[in-house]
């Protein structure tokens, strides 16, 4: 198929691994020119802006589908939509933020699938909660073990919140750009986050909780 073909393409383009040596900051244009020279489909635009921002798009995904095959499927899909639609991009986000919106959006939609092919599986049973208990959860020494086993049992919508805010340091506006939601809406996803993670780190034997 034609999209598979051009996906082919990109790939050849861009090195699907994450490293050290790609995720840090790399000198030259800015992100203004770079998403205007894709739009003109300026093959070298692509690579550098792949280069500046695939490690911080994959791991994103990563703490979404919990896979790195597939978060590094879709980190591709992100710049392939991108390298497609660099026309459309207007601006009024970052880019940044624009192409975490992308990575959100596809990373839902996968979700959903899943769920929704357990479903037809007949596996409704095995997906109520599949985190540990409280008392195998407080046999853990690692800290930030018992936190990602914490956020891990928060809904995706609140995960989604929490990892934007504190893991990617955008602000609130940035947030409901990229979810598609009002700030509001924001601000009530991350209090009720903050209260959760508070409530299971408690059941998880450690005596400060979420801040």
């Amino acid at each position: 198929p034609l999209f598979t073909s051009r996906r082919r393409t990109l790939r050849k383009m861009l090195n699907p691994r994450p490293s050290a040596r790609t995720g840090s900051a790399i000198a030259g244009p800015t992100d203004k020119e770079l998403i205007e020279r894709i739009a003109a489909q300026d093959q070298q635009a692509v690579e550098v802006l792949f280069a500046r921002y695939q490690v911080r798009v994959f791991r994103f995904v990563l703490r979404r589908v919990r896979s790195e095959a597939v978060a590094e499927e879709l980190t591709n899909e992100v710049f392939l939509e991108v390298w497609h639609n660099a026309a459309k991009f207007e601006g009024r986000s970052s880019l940044s933020s624009w192409m975490l919106g992308i990575a959100h959006n596809k990373a839902v939609s996968l979700l959903r699938k899943r769920r929704e092919d357990e479903l037809d599986d007949d596996a409704a049973g095995a997906i109520a909660d599949d985190a540990d208990n409280p008392e195998t959860t407080a046999q853990k020494t690692d800290k930030g073990a018992l936190l990602r086993q914490c956020l891990d049992r928060l809904s995706d919508d609140h995960k989604t919140i929490v990892d934007l805010v504190y893991y990617q340091e955008m602000s609130i506006a940035e947030v409901a750009e990229v979810v598609g939601i009002p700030e509001n809406t924001v601000k009530t996803r991350m209090f009720y986050a903050r209260k959760k993670l508070s409530e299971f780190l408690k059941e998880a034997g450690v005596d400060r909780g979420w801040p």
